[in-house]
């Protein structure tokens, strides 16, 4: 069998294998988050507004500290990952914070098997969609589980990203999803010099495919914001131009990063 037929599989150990590593690194900072500091940014908590008894779905919801965050603003919030490792601390995260979250381990393409209800807002963010293969099926999910008239509130990084090398010197892979990506690294995006090692499968997603999906499925775009920084130094090569704020330094200001969508799920979908 080959990668791309188990990459569930694959990708499943690959969280797995890291998320130790992310529970303990200053990227994820567990500690100033137990005390109460939020993981979520200044571009989703824009989008999402103000979300006080709002009934939330959380998609590929790592170990669910954005899920929780949501929470303490006062939502209703479900979170859905396929490892079962994060799911875990998720839970044990939750239980820590006094947060009623529910969490959910599973392929999202099966939510329906573990999931049978809809939300005001559907919500994922940051490294989702590239690893997923088929982006119908995805928007078709989001689209089931939101409510009429529901908002889907999505913050990528911007596909351009994803065409460079790790090092960002040179363009090394098509823009368009040509079907999957099978590579394995040394450390992980939290904590590079981690002593850990994985292979994972992904796809890379253009925005046409990524906004054609979800129009597609009942989804009427309402913004598509595409920003030049990234809230997360998660790259190579970076700088931190303002707090919390990092582009590539060769590259400063002229590549997109990061863009967000915000969608209303037409009501006779």
């Amino acid at each position: 069998m080959n990668s791309e037929d188990n990459y569930i599989e694959i990708n499943r150990q690959s969280w797995n294998n890291r998320t130790d590593i992310h529970l303990k690194s200053e990227f994820y900072d567990l500690n100033g988050f137990l005390n109460g500091k939020t993981s979520l940014n200044e571009i989703e908590l824009n989008l999402l507004g103000d979300i006080k008894g709002k009934t939330i779905l959380h998609l590929q919801c790592h170990f669910g500290q954005d899920t929780i965050s949501l929470s303490r603003l006062g939502a209703d919030v479900t979170g859905v990952d396929l490892s079962d490792k994060a799911i875990e601390s998720a839970k044990q995260i939750a239980k820590e914070t006094n947060e009623n979250v529910t969490f959910i381990c599973c392929d999202i393409y099966d939510l329906s098997i573990y999931l049978d209800k809809q939300f005001d807002i559907v919500f994922t963010s940051y490294g989702t969609i590239g690893w997923l293969p088929d982006l119908d099926k995805w928007a078709k999910i989001v689209s089931k589980f939101l409510k009429p008239n529901g908002q889907f509130v999505f913050v990528e990084f911007h596909p351009v990203v994803w065409m460079f090398d790790d090092n960002f010197e040179k363009i090394f892979y098509r823009y368009f999803n040509s079907g999957a990506i099978v590579e394995s690294e040394s450390g992980t995006y939290a904590d590079k010099s981690a002593k850990i090692s994985q292979e994972y499968v992904m796809w890379n997603h253009g925005l046409s495919e990524v906004m054609n999906s979800l129009i597609k499925n009942g989804l009427e775009i309402n913004q598509l914001n595409e920003y030049d920084y990234s809230p997360y130094n998660c790259f190579n090569k970076t700088i931190e131009f303002e707090p919390k704020k990092y582009r590539i330094e060769h590259l400063e200001n002229k590549i997109p990063m990061v863009y967000s969508i915000s969608a209303k799920k037409k009501n006779n979908s």
